[in-house]
C-alpha cells in the first residue's frame, strides 16, 4: 500500500461509498445489498479524517462514544487489530452498528460542514468483518465472578449491551427472551438484506462463550414471574422494546389485508429462520399493490421486502413534508441533518408520496381493502391542515403501517414499586435508534454495577 498524505487527505481525497449490488440481482434474494470497499480505497477513506481538534464525530454524534479519530488511524497505520480493540472499548457489536446504524457520527464530522463526511461506518463494519475474517473476534475474559447474579429481561441491543457488559465485569446474567430465538429486533425486525441473522447467532454465540446464559421461548409475566425472578436474582433489568404500534383509526380499518408493519417483517424473518414455511398468503405482497404508511426506516424495510415478495407496485405515503436536498437554515451543523434520503430499498422501485393524510380504507365486497383515500396537508406549526380539493384514492389491496410505536407491548413487566429492579432502552424512553438503544444498556449496566455496590471493568 502506498504511503497516503493524511495531512491532506480530506482535501485531496473524495468520499467513496461502496454501493449495492444491482437492482436486478438483489431483488431476487434476501441477501446483503450493500458492497465493500476494497481494502486501498478503504484506507484511504480513513485517512480523510481530520484529526481535528474538536472531534464533534463521537463528541455530539455517537451515542456510544466510539474513538473514532484513533480507529480511524490505526485502519490508516494497517494496525488493524488496534482498531478492533478500540472499536470493542465502546461498541458490543460492531458488525451490526456498521451496517444498520444511520451513522449519527457522520452527520457531525467535521468535514461534514462544509464537504463530505468521513465515511465512519463502513470503517467500523470492516473492522468488525476483518476480525471476524482473520480470527481475531474472540470471547472477551471476564473479572472474577463476583457472586452477584442478574436477570435481563429482553434480548434485543439494549438487553445485549447491558447483559456483556455486567458479564464481563463479573456478574453471573441470564437473559430471558420470549421468542424461540434470541436478538430482539436485530434478529425479528430488520430485514436479512440489511443484516443477515447468521451475524446476529454469531454475535450472540460469542457472548454465550464469554458466560452470559440465553433463557429463550420465556415469557417474564407468564411462564416465570417477576416474583420469582426476584427471589433468584439480585437485580432485573427490564429491556422489552417498545414494540406497541400506533394505530390509524379512520374508517375502513376494520379491513382485511390491512397490517401492522413490525408483523409483516417479523412473519417474513420467521420464515428465513426457518419458524414458518410461508408468510400466507394474506400477508403476501406478490401480485398486489402495497400502500406503506409512514416515512421511516421500517416503513422503508417494509418497501424492500414487499419488492422481494414480487408486488405489482409499492407506494409510501408520508404525512411529513418532503425534507430538502441539502440543510435548511434551522438544521445547522453539526445537528443530525433533516434531508431527503432514499435507502437501497427506495431505489429498487417504490412511488413515495410526502405531505399526505389518510381519511379513510375502502373495501370491496369481500371485506378487503382495495384502496385509499387520502388529501394532501400542509404544516402551520405543528398541525397538518388538509389543502382543499386536493383529495385522491391510492389504489391498494395490501397496506402496512409504519406509524412508529408508543411503548411496551400490553402486558410486559413493570418496574414501578420494586427494588433493584430497572427499566433500560426503547421500553423506558421511547423508540429510537440501536446504537442509542446499545448506549442505554450501557448505562444500565453501570447502574445496576453501582447500586449493587460492584466494581467495574473500564
Amino acid at each position: 500500500m502506498n504511503p497516503i498524505p493524511h495531512y491532506r487527505s480530506f482535501f485531496d481525497l473524495p468520499r467513496v461509498d461502496p454501493g449495492y449490488r444491482p437492482v436486478k440481482e438483489r431483488v431476487r434474494d434476501w441477501n446483503e445489498v450493500e458492497k465493500h470497499l476494497a481494502p486501498d480505497e478503504l484506507a484511504r477513506q480513513a485517512a480523510r479524517c481530520m484529526d481535528c481538534g474538536i472531534p464533534f464525530c463521537f463528541g455530539a454524534g455517537c451515542p456510544i462514544k466510539n474513538p473514532i479519530p484513533d480507529m480511524n488511524l490505526a485502519v490508516l497505520e494497517n494496525r488493524w487489530e488496534d482498531a478492533l480493540q478500540l472499536v470493542l472499548t465502546t461498541c458490543p457489536y460492531p458488525e451490526i452498528t456498521g451496517r444498520i446504524c444511520p451513522a449519527l457520527c457522520e452527520g457531525s464530522c467535521c468535514n461534514a460542514k462544509d464537504s463530505d463526511a468521513v465515511a465512519i461506518r463502513q470503517i467500523e463494519r470492516e473492522i468488525a468483518d476483518r476480525a471476524f475474517a482473520e480470527g481475531r473476534m474472540l470471547p472477551r475474559p471476564a473479572l472474577p465472578r463476583n457472586g452477584l447474579k442478574v436477570a435481563v429481561v429482553g434480548s434485543g441491543p439494549t438487553g445485549l449491551a447491558a447483559a456483556t457488559d455486567l458479564n464481563l465485569w463479573g456478574f453471573d446474567v441470564t437473559v430471558y427472551e420470549s421468542a424461540k430465538y434470541a436478538g430482539g429486533l436485530l434478529r425479528y425486525g430488520i430485514p436479512d438484506f440489511k443484516l443477515e441473522k447468521w451475524m446476529v447467532e454469531r454475535r450472540i454465540d460469542l457472548f454465550r462463550q464469554e458466560g452470559v446464559r440465553f433463557e429463550c421461548g420465556v415469557q417474564v409475566g407468564a411462564d416465570v414471574s417477576m416474583d420469582y425472578l426476584r427471589r433468584k436474582f439480585d437485580g432485573v433489568l427490564l429491556a422489552c422494546g417498545a414494540r406497541e404500534p400506533r394505530d390509524l383509526k379512520v374508517p375502513g380499518r376494520e379491513l382485511k389485508g390491512i397490517h401492522f408493519a413490525l408483523d409483516f417483517l417479523t412473519r417474513q424473518n420467521q420464515v428465513l429462520g426457518g419458524e414458518l414455511t410461508d408468510v400466507g398468503g394474506e400477508w403476501s405482497a406478490k401480485g398486489r399493490d402495497v400502500v406503506v404508511i409512514g416515512g421511516g426506516d421500517t416503513g422503508s424495510d417494509c418497501v424492500g421486502t414487499s419488492v422481494r415478495h414480487g408486488a405489482k407496485s409499492v407506494t409510501q405515503i408520508e404525512i411529513l413534508p418532503k425534507p430538502p436536498a441539502t440543510r435548511a437554515g434551522d438544521n445547522p451543523w453539526p445537528d443530525w441533518p433533516r434531508i431527503l434520503r432514499a435507502s437501497s430499498s427506495h431505489h429498487e422501485g417504490c412511488e413515495r408520496i410526502f405531505a399526505t393524510n389518510t381519511l379513510a380504507f375502502e373495501g370491496d365486497e369481500s371485506g378487503r381493502v382495495y384502496g385509499i383515500r387520502c388529501v394532501q396537508v400542509e404544516w402551520k406549526g405543528r398541525q397538518p391542515v388538509a389543502k382543499p380539493g386536493t383529495e385522491f384514492f391510492q389504489k391498494a389491496d395490501l397496506v402496512l403501517l409504519a406509524m412508529g410505536f408508543t411503548g411496551p407491548e400490553k402486558g410486559a413487566p413493570s418496574a414501578e414499586g420494586l427494588k433493584n429492579v430497572w427499566t433500560a432502552g426503547d421500553m423506558a424512553t421511547g423508540p429510537s435508534l440501536v446504537v442509542w438503544a446499545a448506549a442505554r444498556g450501557h448505562a444500565a449496566a453501570r447502574q445496576i454495577a453501582a447500586a449493587l455496590r460492584a466494581p467495574v471493568k473500564v
